[in-house]
Order: C-alpha cells, then sequence, then structure tokens
C-alpha cells in the first residue's frame, strides 16, 4: 500500500530536511549531461569488451544476434520510462525512491535490494575480466592479484570525490570506445558475412532464451546514472539529455561488436575467454601485432569504466538504503572532507572482492543479470502506478504515449526474466539468488521494517508547486 499521509502535499523530491542540516549526510552537487553521458556508458562499456561472447556459447553468434533484438527493444522503452521517474524523483536511492512513492516501503525496499544484487554482483566479474586481460599481456603477473588490485584502486578513486570520478570516468570511456572503434576499423575490412551467418543456432529457441542474459550484459547497469541524480547540477534537464544519448550508444557498440566478432574468427575461440576482442584479432593479424596488443590493453580502459562506475552506483545506493532506515546507520555517514560515503564505497569493495575470488564470472553475471530484471519489473510497476496514482507529479520529462510504451518494456521485460530463470545454463546463480532475496526478506521483516524512515523526513515532494 503506498505512503500517502503527507506525500501529496510538499512540492519538491530531494534530499530530505533532515540531511540538509546534517551536513555528514548530504551529497554535492557538480554533474552536466556529459558526466551523465559517460557515466551511463561507463558503466556498461565493459560489456563490449567481455561477458557477451559466453552468448556465443549458448545460441552462437545468431542466436545471441537474435535474443539482442528483444533486448534492445526492452532497454529503448525501459530508459524512456525510467528518465520519466528519474526526472520526476532525482533521488540517490534510484529505483528504491520510485517504488517507495508508488508502493511504499517493502517493494521500496525490494527494489533497492534488487538494485545492490545487480550492482554489488557485476563489479566482480568485470574485476575478474580485468586480471585476466592483465595476464593476457604480462603472462607473469597472476590474474587474480590484478583482480584484487583493480578493486582496491577503483574503491580509493571513488573515495576523492564525485567530481573526481566523473571527470575519470568520462575520461577512461572515451578512451574505451576510441578502443572500440580500434577494433572495428580494423575487423570491418576482414568481415565475412558468410562465416558469421553459417553457424548454426545450438538448440534452436532454447539456445536463443539462454542467450538473453548475455544480451543484457551489453546494456546491464545502464540504468545506474539515476543514482547520481543527487549530484547533477540541474537533474530534471539533464537526465533525459544523458540518458538517451547513451542508450543511442550502447546500440550502435552492440551491434557492431555482437557481428564484427564472429566474422573475423571462429567464435569456438571466444565463446568462453574473458577477452574475446584480443582473441579474434589476433585470428587475424596475430598475437604479437601492434593491433591486437593495443586492443587488448584499451580493453583494460573499458573494464576500468564500468567497474569504477559500478562501484560508484553500488555505494549510492547502499548510502541511500542506509539513508533511508533499511540498512546500517554507518553506510549513510558522508566524508566530510570529498563528501563521499565512504562506509559504503568500502563495504562494496570488501562484497566485491569476495565474489571475485570465486572466479566464476558467468554465474556472478547471471546472478548480477537476475537482480537486474527484477529491479526493471518493479521499476516498470512503479512507472504504471505513478502515471495512474499521481498524476499531479511534476514530470519535467514525459514519455508520450508513456502507457503504451511501458506496456511494450513490460512484456518484454516478462519476457526477460522468463528467458534468465528457466534457460539459463547456470542454475547455481538462480539458486544463490533466491537465497539472497529469501535472507533480504527476513531482513526486512526483522529489522528494516522496524528503523524504516517516514517518507515524509526522507522526501520533499515533486508535485509542481502551482
Amino acid at each position: 500500500m503506498a505512503e500517502s499521509t503527507t506525500e501529496n502535499s510538499y512540492s519538491y523530491i530531494g534530499i530530505d530536511a533532515a540531511a540538509t542540516v546534517a551536513d555528514e549526510r548530504q551529497l554535492s552537487r557538480s554533474l552536466r549531461p556529459l558526466h551523465l553521458w559517460a557515466l551511463a556508458v561507463g558503466l556498461v562499456i565493459s560489456g563490449n569488451y567481455f561477458g557477451w561472447s559466453y552468448g556465443y556459447g549458448t545460441g552462437g553468434p545468431l542466436g545471441l544476434l537474435i535474443a539482442c533484438i528483444p533486448v534492445t527493444i526492452f532497454y529503448a522503452t525501459f530508459i524512456l520510462c525510467y528518465s520519466e521517474m528519474a526526472t520526476a524523483i532525482p533521488h540517490a536511492g534510484g529505483p528504491s525512491a520510485y517504488a517507495r512513492r508508488a508502493f511504499g516501503p517493502f517493494l521500496g525496499y525490494l527494489a533497492g535490494f534488487s538494485c545492490l544484487v545487480e550492482f554489488l554482483f557485476a563489479p566482480p566479474a568485470i574485476a575478474i575480466a580485468v586480471g585476466q586481460y592483465v595476464h593476457f599481456m604480462i603472462p607473469s603477473m597472476p590474474a587474480m592479484l590484478a583482480t584484487i588490485m583493480a578493486i582496491a584502486v577503483f574503491v580509493m578513486i571513488n573515495m576523492i570525490g564525485m567530481h573526481v570520478s566523473a571527470t575519470f570516468e568520462l575520461i577512461v570511456t572515451v578512451i574505451a570506445l576510441g578502443g572500440l572503434c580500434v577494433f572495428w576499423s580494423y575487423a570491418i575490412p576482414h568481415f565475412d558475412s558468410a562465416s558469421f551467418l553459417h553457424h548454426t543456432i545450438p538448440n534452436g529457441i532454447s539456445g536463443i532464451m539462454a542467450s538473453v542474459p548475455f544480451a543484457i550484459w551489453f546494456y546491464l547497469a545502464l540504468e545506474g546514472g539515476a543514482m547520481a541524480a543527487e549530484e547533477m547540477v540541474d537533474p530534471q534537464r539533464d537526465i533525459p539529455k544523458g540518458f538517451l544519448s547513451g542508450m543511442g550508444t550502447l546500440f550502435i557498440m552492440m551491434s557492431l561488436t555482437c557481428v564484427l566478432t564472429a566474422g573475423i574468427a571462429d567464435y569456438n575461440l571466444v565463446k568462453s575467454v574473458d577477452f574475446p576482442l584480443p582473441i579474434a584479432l589476433a585470428q587475424v593479424f596475430g598475437e604479437k601485432n601492434p593491433v591486437t596488443i593495443f586492443v587488448n590493453f584499451v580493453g583494460l580502459f573499458g573494464l576500468a569504466a564500468s567497474l569504477h562506475g559500478i562501484i560508484l552506483g553500488s555505494s549510492r545506493q547502499l548510502y541511500a538504503m542506509s539513508r533511508s532506515g533499511h540498512l546500517p546507520k554507518f553506510l549513510s555517514v558522508i566524508n566530510r572532507k570529498f563528501r563521499t560515503p565512504h562506509w559504503s564505497l568500502l563495504t562494496a569493495g570488501i562484497i566485491c572482492l569476495f565474489a571475485a575470488i570465486t572466479g566464476l564470472t558467468a554465474v556472478v553475471i547471471s546472478i548480477s543479470v537476475i537482480g537486474s530484471v527484477a529491479l526493471y519489473f518493479i521499476s516498470l510497476l512503479s512507472f504504471f502506478k505513478l502515471r495512474i496514482s499521481a498524476p499531479q507529479l511534476r514530470r519535467p520529462f514525459k514519455v508520450r504515449y508513456g502507457i503504451i510504451v511501458g506496456t511494450v518494456s513490460m512484456v518484454l521485460c516478462i519476457f526477460c526474466l522468463y528467458s534468465v530463470l528457466f534457460f539459463a545454463d547456470y542454475f547455481l546463480a538462480v539458486k544463490w539468488a533466491a537465497v539472497l532475496y529469501a535472507l533480504a526478506i527476513l531482513w526486512y521483516f526483522f529489522f528494516s521494517r522496524k528503523n524504516v524512515r517516514p517518507f515524509e523526513e526522507e522526501f520533499r515532494s515533486s508535485e509542481d508547486p502551482k
């Protein structure tokens, strides 16, 4: 049941009044649309450098490409709905804030927890890939040591401050995008369409459905930019610009990477490795060729962009849920010098480290995808509920034909959820996700429910004062 006692009488949603007074709970505003574009693309760009190629193993190149079609349409429609809510409710909790505004604290908590599952289990997979890339370049460097060092470095960079972090994210994202352009430009002259099209689809329809989690990996965490909403200078105007330009960029990246890789190399060579692009180029130019070495090196920037950005996003979700009362209070304490939630960053880093030590990249990816699809489902429910129950909500960005767009997105979201739960090859991921959700629900009823802050303390409303 939605909380309605006082939430319809305020004029803006942002940091709560108590947090404004309490300096140790307040974030700073310093981000522009270009920063959000870099954050949105940077959160996802590692999905072009690794992870997606496991979809070659489940459905073959053609099966993965077919799986990408409904997934792309889903993200295109979802991000429109999500942008509407993000501009109406610019809150560090992102989806947990939207769900709480729509349905009350329990679904708000579940949305926030789903976001945590997505954002806490994506970084370990990326960190593992960083270790593999470094080991490929420097065989004397143990892959796991490089993984641990990467986690430590990016937690420290995020500690320094949001503007520094966002500027770093912009730089590494542009470099990583440049690396992909080099890969595409060298792959196109050697692309053989017959090589791509002659592959069969392993297991037919089941193979395509099993490829959906890896198609999602091309876009996973795009929505994370919304968790920087409280640090945007003008969130109502800038969030749509950053999100929509980011979605367009990612679509182009996905199309080129998915098709060109299998068009220059035998997909069986890349379907189970964490550095598919250098392996593919090596089939054309050789392992020691400068182009292969360069793309491998720049691939580290792509992984760095996503690892850095998703650690940032996970820390902001921990921060927001702590501020709401769902998690221990120390997680929402802000460093007085750098204005960053240092305890949340350290906690995210520790969880990332323990998950990365397992070395189970595909399983960790699948757990993250399960959390993301659950998050999308709850977010779309919130979109419909807010359209119906809060028509007066001030919406600086409003989706045209929103109910139709949202319905298309919801149908495809259910398709993705069904694919992830019933066709994924990694049952271990489904099992662990179920355990995590069961523990989370127990935590809510035995701890969180008693400590959640009243709505009116945490939010100011977003209704147009006119």
